[in-house]
């Protein structure tokens, strides 16, 4: 049925059937008044007064039928007009003036829009649906059908709804943007990007649907040609002109991508697998990216930089980062058309040659900056998409792989780092550090592994640079190191490994030898050291010295038995050995190790500490010389510090004399001095003859020391005696008189008189020891003749049965308490001293000389050895001094009596006495004294 109403009450009823959402009355209307009701009108009635939450498809019909102009009357449809029938044209008018309808465009609508009436509507309602009702999954259904009408709407829903509506509502709708439509739009890029990215790759089971984000976010979000900008690269061609096709959004998620590879390399290398750029993008079939060639090629390399740059920054040394990295490049390889990529697993089994296909102007200094800066930048060299570059990264992955497989984790950058820098300190510790590691973490017994060891530590040096020439320029990571560095260290690991046949095979029989004779031996040595540096046994047959012995002789050609360190070596071994039959502890609660001996500073006071720790060990003297000598020849001991010449060109002599000085001492000390006056006198004795002496300052104080050594009820007694006197007291000290001859023989010339001064004390106990021994065997003498004198002899012999005998006729003891039959018992006294102190004359000459004058006052003797102008004796006319005074010497009794034929023991005395006691004047050529001076007779003697 026909209405007729004013134009007032048209747009009143138009407004009320747009509030209450009835499109059919409000279309039925708008075609039957379509002179008043005009199409900007009915849309500005729509934009202002239809409810945002109405579904988009109860309108979308109208709306078409609007834009194209075909709205027709349906003749069975009734307007309702009776809300406004009954109003006045002027209250009509009135309320039409307060609707106060939205305009459809306003100052922020984008040029694009133009005077499109319907495109304005839609803009603007999208926007109003977003933001009064947030049904933002209602706008694709209300602008799909205006696509091809307007290129703006299709931009408007692929570019900024689409990736809104899957961020939100598909992806991620526990985490949606915070963002309205319009505010979103008016982000700026950088910022836009990163807010459809936030989510992507945030929890480890969104990892495999990171390219799918890329792909349906950024992707369409990149349709947008606004976007795509013109702006000027860091270096302007030289022609000054400005490049079109420049991306700032899509530069902004390679940038994205970058970072996430320096912080979670997964995400990036998931992105970079599973997507390829903005070509590869999810519009949802409602269009396509369409760009030019130069945008495409742009987009292309720039997505290939960003690549490579991912790979360089990836933080993490595991080996599935490594092999993600090489994925990356086998990626940028298949994408750029360059030399396809084998798969991981072969070119770490195959270690190809690359070296020659990187270029020289990689592998220097400058590019290292490259590595920490501007990956993205279209400058920098290491991240431009091409054969050498993709080699080069390649070569560093692999690197990187090899050391983090061997325990040693490295980085790419780090590889890099050692490859560009070349930092010869650097790259040898790494080697170092990488060969030390497999030499500890390898398998022991496994020689296949060593083999492929040593070709990775090889490759790591050259990057297969020998395989293609012998003479080409190593570019490796331990590129400044010389291949015969790498070859010793991987030597030390093979023979720390017990891989004795192996490392013969490869350093000693084969034909072209890695090493040089003299470096073959050095490495050896210092393995075969440092195995024995590390045995905590000193057995030889265990542990670190077995390994060291084993080291040596694996090497027949190199070390025959007769060479130097071979022998150096053994003596080693043997000494150390031999310390192990002993208890030792150096320090309190540590256990001697082998490692001591050969860094002790004094290895031959470690046998002072073995006599210390084990009783009655100084009875193995020869044992202990035995292991001196092997010090010496082992090149443990020093020489002497000891001024004289002598001393420092002997050095076994020395170490000798010590030694057996320290067995005495220790003897000495355990109360054993039968023990040490053997050693004195056998051992000291033999070496102290004139021309093969050698000074020490050892030998003559050991034996001063047992010279002045006096029998305690803890003395050790003497298991035989021999020829030597059955009175103990008597026997010791001619024992001890014997020690300080030997002292005297050997000392140095500043201490004799301190030696004599002992010896002078000693003589003098000896002499009232004899004495009191001859009073008591003439005592007993006595006695046995008086019995027999008496006639009460056992067995009842009367003195009838010895009349006429000699022992009737009663003996009166000599007045000297001397008897003339002991004349011939005598020990070596001071003439036997005398003579041999003689023939060392030249050696203390100029000491005794100082002696000669101190004597006179020491001994009280007046007048001895002044005889001024007659020159000095020589050491035969001292012999003939000595020999005047024979055994038939005669001495006269106080009372005139007649001769009485001397006692050898007082002869020798006599003799010893005269000479050195009396000013040591006979020694030094001096005058002797006047026959029946005070210096010749037995009682010279203080």
């Amino acid at each position: 049925m026909a209405i007729s109403l004013s134009p007032a009450k048209l747009v009143l009823l138009a407004v009320h059937f747009a509030v209450q959402a009835d499109i059919d009355s409000l279309a039925v209307l708008s075609a039957r008044h379509d002179t008043v009701l005009r199409k900007d009108l009915v849309l500005r009635i729509l934009l202002t007064y239809l409810p945002e939450t109405l579904q988009s498809n109860k309108y979308v019909g109208f709306l078409e039928s609007l834009q194209r102009g075909t709205l027709s009357e349906n003749i069975h449809h009734d307007v309702d007009a009776s809300l406004v029938e009954n109003l006045t044209e002027e209250d009509a008018t009135k309320r039409v003036r307060k609707l106060r309808l939205l305009p459809l465009t306003l100052k922020e609508t984008p040029k694009e829009v133009g005077d499109d009436s319907i495109t304005s509507f839609l803009v603007r309602r999208s926007y109003k649906v977003d933001e009064e009702a947030g049904l933002l999954a209602e706008l694709p259904t209300l602008l799909l059908p205006f696509m091809d009408h307007s290129p703006y709407v299709r931009t408007l829903l692929i570019s900024t709804i689409l990736p809104l509506l899957r961020r939100n509502c598909e992806y991620h709708p526990e985490n949606p943007v915070q963002y309205t439509l319009s505010a979103f739009q008016q982000l700026p890029d950088r910022v836009a990007a990163n807010l459809l990215l936030s989510q992507t790759g945030a929890r480890e089971e969104d990892l495999p649907v990171v390219g799918r984000d890329l792909r349906g976010l950024i992707g369409p979000w990149l349709v947008d040609e606004k976007k795509w900008k013109i702006r000027r690269h860091s270096i302007a061609p030289p022609n000054g002109e400005e490049d079109d096709g420049i991306c700032a959004g899509y530069d902004e998620v390679l940038r994205w991508l970058t970072t996430q590879a320096s912080k979670n390399w997964k995400v990036a290398v998931s992105a970079i697998q599973q997507w390829g750029g903005p070509g590869d993008a999810d519009l949802a079939g409602w269009g396509k990216l369409e760009l030019t060639e130069q945008q495409q090629d742009h987009v292309r390399r720039a997505y290939a930089k960003a690549a490579l740059a991912s790979a360089y920054v990836l933080p993490e040394a595991s080996p599935e980062a490594i092999e993600g990295a090489y994925s990356i490049v086998a990626q940028v390889a298949n994408s750029c058309d360059l030399e396809p990529l084998p798969p991981f697993s072969s070119t770490v089994t195959l270690l190809p040659p690359l070296a020659e296909q990187i270029s020289e102007d990689i592998i220097c200094t400058k590019s290292a900056t490259f590595m920490r800066n501007d990956l993205l930048s279209s400058s920098n060299i290491l991240t431009t998409p091409n054969n050498s570059t993709v080699a080069f990264l390649e070569a560093l992955i692999l690197s990187a792989h090899l050391l983090t497989k061997a325990g040693h984790p490295c980085t790419i950058r780090r590889a890099g780092e050692l490859a560009l820098l070349q930092d010869e300190r650097d790259q040898k510790e790494q080697a170092t550090k990488l060969i030390h590691h497999m030499s500890h973490n390898g398998p022991k017994t496994e020689d296949k592994f060593w083999i492929r060891a040593r070709n990775e530590v090889l490759w790591l040096r050259d990057w297969g640079a020998e395989e293609v020439s012998a003479d080409a320029t190593a570019k490796g990571v331990f590129s400044k190191l010389k291949k015969e560095l790498l070859e010793v260290e991987i030597l030390k690991a093979l023979l720390s490994n017990t891989r004795y046949a192996l490392a013969r095979s490869l350093y000693e029989d084969a034909p072209d030898r890695p090493l040089d004779q003299k470096v073959l031996q050095d490495a050896v040595y210092a393995t075969a050291m440092t195995a024995y540096d590390n045995a905590s046994n000193p057995n030889r047959t265990r542990g670190g010295l077995k390994k060291c012995d084993e080291i040596i002789k694996s090497f027949p050609e190199t070390f025959p038995k007769s060479h130097p360190l071979a022998k150096k070596v053994e003596a080693l071994l043997q000494a150390t050995h031999a310390l192990s039959e002993y208890r030792l502890v150096l320090k309190q609660g540590e256990p001697f190790t082998p490692i001591v001996l050969r860094v002790h500073s004094d290895p031959v006071s470690i046998i002072g500490k073995i006599l210390e720790q084990n009783p009655k060990s100084y009875t193995r003297l020869q044992d202990f010389l035995d292991l001196g000598s092997r010090m010496v020849q082992a090149g443990l001991v020093k020489p002497s510090s000891s001024p004289s010449p002598t001393a420092l060109s002997h050095p076994p002599e020395q170490v000798s004399h010590r030694i057996t000085a320290m067995c005495i001492d220790v003897a000495l000390t355990e109360e054993d001095f039968e023990t040490a006056y053997s050693y004195v006198v056998t051992r000291l004795e033999s070496s102290s003859s004139f021309g093969q002496q050698q000074p020490d300052d050892y030998s003559w104080r050991v034996a001063l020391q047992a010279g002045k050594y006096r029998r305690t009820s803890r003395t050790v007694r003497p298991t035989h005696y021999g020829t030597s006197s059955a009175n103990p007291e008597i026997r010791h000290l001619e024992q001890r008189i014997e020690c300080l001859s030997v002292a005297l023989r050997i000392a140095p010339p500043a201490t004799l008189q301190e030696i004599l001064n002992v010896y002078r004390r000693a003589e003098e106990e000896l002499d009232a020891a004899v004495k009191a021994e001859e009073e008591r065997e003439e005592e007993w003498d006595w006695k046995g003749d008086s019995i027999v004198n008496s006639g009460n002899m056992p067995g009842g012999f009367t003195n009838s049965t010895t009349t006429g005998s000699t022992l009737s006729k009663p003996r009166t003891i000599p007045t000297g308490g001397r008897r003339a039959d002991k004349e011939e018992e005598a020990p070596m006294s001071l003439f036997d001293l005398a003579r041999a102190t003689g023939l060392t004359g030249p050696k203390n000459l100029s000491a005794l000389s100082g002696l000669q004058r101190a004597a006179g006052g020491a001994f009280g003797l007046d007048g001895m050895g002044t005889g001024a102008g007659t020159g000095t004796r020589t050491s035969t006319d001292s012999a003939r001094s000595a020999e005047a005074m024979s055994p038939t010497m005669s001495s006269h009794d106080g009372d005139g009596g007649g001769q009485q034929r001397a006692r050898k023991r007082d002869q020798l005395k006599n003799a010893a006495m005269g000479t050195l006691v009396s000013g040591v004047g006979w020694l030094v050529g001096a005058p002797g004294p006047a026959a029946g001076s005070g210096g010749g007779g037995g009682n010279g003697r203080e």
